[in-house]
C-alpha cells in the first residue's frame, strides 16, 4: 500500500533499460536505427518500425534454426508440448525481432511491453514466441496509433493485465493441484505432473469464465460510475469540513482493514496442510461478506484484508458483518476491524492516502471482536439508527496525533444478511 509500489518506467520514449550480454554489441546499433516507435512526440508510432537487416557473414546471417531435439521423448513430454502449442496458438516459430518488426515496432518498444506483461528477457536467437504473441503486440499498439490510448495508458492497463492474470494462474494452479492431492490421494509432486494431462480439459471453461467475469465487473463498474454521478457528490461530503489532510484526493470511499488476531501464534503451531485450510477459510469469508456488502476487496495480505465500498454506511455494514463472522466462527480467530470515511487515490489496483493509513492504524487499536471508526465517520453515521456510537478515550496514533477512536455497533435492523 505504499507509493514505492507504483513503477516508474512507464516512459515508452525513455532510454531502454540496460540489455543483456548477448545485445550489447549486435543489437543496440538496431534498436538506435529503429528509434522509439512508441514516441508519440516524433509519430513514430504511426511510422514502421525498419527490419533490421542482418550483415553477410555476421552471426545473426550465418546462425543455424535451432536443431529439433532427439531421442524419443517421454508422454510426459509430449504432453507438455502439445499443451504449449494449445495455449500458445501453435510452435514457438519467431524470435523477438521478428515479432517486433511483424507489429511495426522498434525492439526497444517491443520490450517495454513485454516487460509490462512480465514477461521475461530473451536474447535475440531465442525462438520462443508465435504468431499469436505478434497478434498481441499488434493489438496493443494499434490503440494507441489509433488514439484510442495514450501510451502511458497502455503501458499501465498492460501491466494490470500481466500482475492480474498471473496471480489469477498461480491460484488457480494450486487450486487444482490441492484439489488433486485431496481426491486422489496423491503426493503433490504426482498431481503437479498430473495436471498437465488434466487441464487441456479445461482451458475453453476456465477461458470462458475469466472473460464472462471480465465483462460483468467491467459493467458493474461503469454502473457505480453512474450512481456516483447521482448520489457520490452527497456521500463524499458527509462528516467533511473540506480541511482534512486527505481533500485533494479524488476518491471518496469508505476503507476497512479486517485482522486476525493471534495469527502469527496460531501459524506457528499449525502444519502447512492446517495453515493453507485456515487462510483458504479466512479469505472465503471476506471475499463473500465483502462482495455481499457491495464493496470490493482489495487485497489480502496473510492474516489481513483491506477492503472499500462506497459510502459510509455500506462500510459500516461490512464491517459489522466481518467482526461478527469471525467471532461466530469454530475454527478462525476473532478478528480486529476498522473503517474510516474519506479520500483515496486508486492505482495499479490498489489504494493509497492518509485515509488508509489510519484505517490501519485504528486496526491495531480495536480490541478483538470489535470495530473502530474515526471521529470524522463517526459523524457521517451518526443519524443512521443502524448504528450505535460509543466515543473511546482519545489515543496518540504515529503520523496523526491526537484522534478520537469510536467503537461502531449495530443498531436497529438486521444488518447484513448472507445467504
Amino acid at each position: 500500500m505504499n507509493a514505492e509500489n507504483v513503477h516508474q518506467d512507464t516512459d515508452l520514449a525513455a532510454p531502454d533499460l540496460p540489455r543483456e550480454a548477448e545485445d550489447a554489441a549486435g543489437s543496440a546499433a538496431a534498436d538506435s536505427d529503429a528509434g522509439t516507435a512508441f514516441d508519440t512526440e516524433a509519430g513514430a508510432l504511426i511510422e514502421p518500425a525498419a527490419e533490421p537487416a542482418a550483415e553477410p557473414g555476421s552471426e545473426a546471417a550465418e546462425a543455424e534454426p535451432v536443431a529439433p531435439p532427439t531421442g524419443t521423448m517421454s508422454a510426459e513430454r509430449l504432453a507438455a508440448k502439445a499443451l504449449e502449442a494449445r495455449l500458445l496458438g501453435g510452435e514457438r516459430k519467431l524470435r523477438r525481432r521478428e515479432v517486433a518488426a511483424g507489429a511495426g515496432l522498434s525492439l526497444l518498444s517491443a520490450r517495454k511491453l513485454w516487460r509490462a506483461l512480465g514477461f521475461p528477457n530473451l536474447g535475440d536467437e531465442d525462438v520462443a514466441f508465435t504468431e499469436r504473441d505478434q497478434a498481441a503486440l499488434s493489438t496493443i499498439v494499434d490503440l494507441v496509433r489509433d488514439g484510442k490510448l495514450t501510451e502511458e495508458a497502455a503501458i499501465s492497463i498492460t501491466r494490470a493485465i500481466g500482475q492480474m492474470t498471473d496471480r489469477m494462474v498461480v491460484w488457480q494452479i494450486e487450486a487444482l493441484v490441492e484439489d488433486m492431492v485431496q481426491e486422489q490421494g496423491v503426493s503433490d509432486a504426482v498431481a503437479r505432473k498430473r495436471l498437465v494431462s488434466e487441464l487441456p480439459n479445461l482451458i475453453d471453461p476456465l477461458e470462458e469464465m475469466l472473460a464472462y467475469s471480465w465483462r460483468r465487473q467491467l459493467n458493474a463498474a461503469v454502473q457505480r460510475l453512474a450512481v456516483r454521478a447521482e448520489a457520490g457528490l452527497q456521500s463524499s461530503e458527509e462528516g467533511r469540513e473540506g480541511d482534512e489532510d486527505d481533500a485533494p484526493l479524488p476518491l471518496a470511499r469508505a476503507v476497512g482493514f479486517a485482522d486476525l488476531v493471534s495469527y502469527t501464534s496460531l501459524s506457528r503451531r499449525m502444519n502447512e496442510k492446517t495453515l493453507a485450510q485456515l487462510v483458504q477459510r479466512f479469505e472465503n469469508k471476506c471475499a463473500e461478506i465483502i462482495s455481499v456488502g457491495g464493496g470490493r476487496l482489495v487485497k489480502t495480505v496473510g492474516d489481513e484484508v483491506l477492503y472499500i465500498a462506497e459510502t459510509p454506511a455500506a462500510g459500516a455494514e461490512i464491517s459489522l458483518a466481518l467482526s461478527r463472522a469471525f467471532t461466530d466462527d469454530e475454527i478462525l480467530p476473532q478478528a480486529r476491524v476498522a473503517m474510516v470515511w474519506g479520500r483515496i487515490l486508486s492505482r495499479l489496483g490498489d489504494i493509497y492516502g492518509p485515509t488508509v493509513n489510519l484505517a490501519a492504524r485504528l486496526t491495531a487499536l480495536a480490541d478483538p471482536g470489535t470495530v473502530l471508526v474515526d471521529s470524522m465517520t463517526a459523524a457521517a453515521l451518526e443519524q443512521d439508527e443502524r448504528f450505535v456510537l460509543v466515543p473511546r478515550p482519545a489515543e496518540d496514533v504515529r503520523g496523526f496525533g491526537e484522534i478520537h477512536p469510536v467503537q461502531l455497533q449495530p443498531g436497529s435492523g438486521r444488518g447484513l444478511i448472507l445467504d
